[in-house]
């Protein structure tokens, strides 16, 4: 039976050694919470680092603690003080974190940290390929791992891949900034499916991957050799009935039962009945802009001194790796800002800041989502912010008020909340005064749509939504197996060709015999493709057609001497044994001067294109420019053009990065099909890569065998994954 392998930084689990004998503790909230209906359904592991490094664990203790975390459903993987320094304190969160929350100024890039990661990412995916079989499904979370996907796949090529950033992915334009961008793109995109919290740090990370590997991306889609990679957005929720359900006990309890934090909220709310708590809760992290709040908080109180002792701020700082020397800066910060505040607007009845820097047990979080009026959370950038949706879930009144960032991932499916720009003081404050002086009935209706949208997108079906999509992808690339040209289908289709008296091959040259190059004029044919085609072409019975958009001057000069086939500019020319070009169709031209300057108007405004000019047609190249600009450029071109040629009788083609206007009745399949007229042929073989050969796949008859390069959509009836196993299919019709 196969099996789900969950991977993240840490264990669910958290690990006490006391009295020479271990106990592990079941972690609360986060992933630990949200994975569980994946962990604890079927057969599952979770592979994680334990918590205690290689010197704190007691030799004898080290098989007991295996043997407490398989009850569990765990395993560990080992790592020295110095490995989880340097991966975990170094690379993971001063070089990762900084970035991709776009603090660039805390961002290091430390050679011997990049090598500690590597070397720690190795091991993770060392312990996944140890308990792994072929058919399980591993799922990897997290920054700390991004190039664990990668090393599982170069050794376990068909297994399921999925991974999930739990940050933000930066905009191209940061993430460049880290050396070794294109190894992290690279481990990622061992993936099968990649998933983020919101479609912005989707599309962040798929213009970086145009951009720096030049993959091919349609849509959602990656193309990567023999392999597709999606990518989309799953935005993560919460325990919703765990926080619903806990405020409504708690909103039952008798005052007996109260904690002692909740009787001092009461005990302010009985002598200012009036007065609005503001909650704040942040992990103590220089990206949730704790010290500008307290700064607009000022802002607030300046602008609107009359609700000094009508509202105080609670804020709740959660220590978070406190050895990092920005962070303890940040704590200094924040404790001094606290003073200040207090100690200039302070009366004798009323404080405005309570400032607690520790972490709160559950029953505790609950005192403080229920009694507070309004949340407020700034964060400058935020994957998600899960404390906006835990806060709404726990008004069961649906009373409250959400103030949310507009960086927080989390933002995008909580319009109803009040948001804002956490640079913006001006606004801030006017939100506050908006928030305080919100009528029920709005508060009512706001809260009733968000926690409906929170209960039904619960964190359950955050986790089965993507392992759903993850299986999915999975069984496409299974699916494609049946068209993919695999040796068995490969071997009939030579002894066809053996058995066959009269053969025919149309092969397209750029895509399919030689790879694109970003000059068209340098892509001539090397030494071995003159060889592999005088091989094929002098084999009794066989023969060949070179098929192509190209010029007839260009292949004059390749082709002609060595006297092959040809079909070139998609279907106007053709040569035969070294004969001079003729016309296959009767085309004009008297459209080319209406067009020209509308192409040449595009390369002027799109640096990096240019426009090739052939007898009967005109291509704009836009291969050298930016993917994302020139994709835009093109839909543009594509447009304007539409509007032009709408009465003429001449086309579009959209290749591979060019755009072609012709003449609508020259195609590559009707070219083919006039070739085929002249005689009988018994075994026909055509090979493409791009839109212009899907008119040849689309005209030849149904016996054709029909062979598409790369793994787009096509009429033809099989696939190869690149154009490096071309030529090697077909040296398989050369005795």
């Amino acid at each position: 039976m196969h099996k789900t392998i969950i991977i993240s930084n840490r264990l669910p689990v958290q690990l006490q050694i006391s009295n020479g004998s271990i106990e592990a503790i079941p972690s609360v909230g986060g992933l630990a919470t949200g994975m569980k209906s994946v962990h604890t359904s079927g057969e599952s592991l979770w592979i994680g680092w334990s918590g205690l490094t290689d010197e704190e664990i007691p030799e004898e203790l080290s098989k007991e603690i295996d043997v407490v975390l398989k009850q569990h459903g765990a395993a560990k993987v080992n790592l020295s003080q110095e490995e989880v320094n340097g991966f975990y304190f170094g690379f993971s969160n001063r070089t990762i974190w900084p970035l991709f929350h776009y603090f660039l100024q805390y961002a290091e890039f430390e050679l011997e940290n990049w090598e500690t990661y590597k070397k720690v990412n190795q091991k993770f995916a060392d312990a996944i390929l140890e308990s792994a079989g072929e058919d399980d499904t591993i799922w990897i979370h997290d920054y700390q791992l991004m190039l664990v996907p990668k090393m599982v796949r170069d050794k376990r090529p068909k297994i399921a891949i999925g991974f999930f950033l739990h940050i933000p992915f930066p905009s191209y334009e940061i993430f460049r900034i880290m050396p070794w961008r294109e190894e992290v793109l690279e481990g990622l995109l061992g993936s099968n499916l990649i998933g983020f919290h919101t479609y912005d740090y989707e599309r962040h990370f798929l213009s970086s991957v145009r951009r720096l590997l030049g993959k091919e991306v349609s849509f959602n889609n990656i193309f990567d050799d023999n392999r597709v990679i999606k990518v989309d957005s799953f935005p993560m929720g919460i325990d919703y009935d765990k926080f619903h359900e806990a405020a409504k006990i708690h909103n039952q309890n008798t005052t007996e039962e109260h904690s002692d934090l909740q009787r001092r909220l009461d005990s302010h709310k009985e002598s200012s009945p009036d007065a609005k708590l503001i909650l704040s809760i942040d992990r103590l992290d220089y990206s949730k802009g704790i010290a500008k709040r307290l700064h607009a908080f000022k802002y607030f109180l300046d602008k609107y001194p009359e609700y000094k002792e009508k509202v105080r701020l609670i804020i709740l700082a959660v220590p978070s790796r406190s050895n990092v020397p920005q962070y303890q800066l940040l704590k200094r910060e924040i404790d001094e800002l606290v003073g200040r505040i207090n100690g200039e607007l302070s009366t004798v009845s009323w404080t405005p800041i309570w400032y607690f820097y520790r972490s709160l047990p559950f029953e505790n979080l609950i005192d403080l989502y229920t009694s507070s009026d309004i949340a407020w959370l700034t964060p400058i950038r935020d994957g998600m912010n899960l404390v906006a949706k835990e806060y709404i879930a726990t008004r069961i009144d649906k009373s409250g008020v959400l103030i949310l960032s507009e960086m927080a991932g989390s933002a995008n499916e909580m319009n109803e909340s009040l948001l804002i720009n956490p640079n913006n003081f001006e606004q801030i404050a006017d939100t506050l005064y908006k928030a305080i002086n919100m009528p029920f009935e709005e508060q009512k209706s706001r809260n009733t749509q968000l926690q409906k949208r929170l209960a039904r997108y619960n964190v359950e079906k955050w986790a089965n939504d993507f392992m759903s999509s993850l299986q999915q992808q999975k069984n496409l690339e299974v699916g494609n197996i049946s068209k993919r040209l695999t040796p068995t289908i490969l071997k009939k289709i030579l002894q066809d060709y053996k058995k066959a008296e009269k053969r025919i091959f149309f092969l397209d040259y750029d895509g399919t015999l030689t790879g694109f190059k970003n000059d068209p004029q340098k892509a001539s044919p090397d030494e071995e493709l003159y060889e592999l085609l005088d091989a094929l072409k002098d084999i009794p019975g066989n023969e060949i057609y070179l098929i192509s958009g190209r010029d007839k001057g260009t292949f004059t000069k390749w082709f002609l001497p060595k006297k092959y086939n040809m079909i070139v500019e998609h279907g106007v020319w053709h040569s035969t044994n070294g004969e001079e070009f003729k016309m296959l169709e009767k085309v004009k031209r008297d459209w080319m001067d209406n067009i020209r300057p509308v192409l040449e108007s595009f390369v002027d405004r799109t640096p990096g294109s240019f426009v090739e000019e052939k007898n009967y047609s005109l291509a704009w190249h836009y291969r050298n420019t930016d993917p994302d600009f020139g994709a835009q450029r093109a839909n543009e071109l594509n447009t304007v053009l539409t509007s032009l040629i709408a009465n003429d009788d001449i086309s579009v083609l959209n290749g591979n990065k060019v755009m072609e206007v012709k003449s609508s009745n020259v195609n590559k399949g009707r070219a083919a099909m006039r070739i085929l007229s002249q005689a009988h042929y018994d075994f026909i073989f055509a090979i493409g890569d791009d839109w212009t050969d899907e008119f040849m796949f689309n005209e030849l008859p149904e016996e054709a065998t029909t062979i598409k390069v790369g793994l787009q959509n096509t009429q033809a009836k099989f696939f190869i994954e690149s154009v490096g196993g071309v030529r090697e299919i077909l040296r398989k019709f050369i005795p």
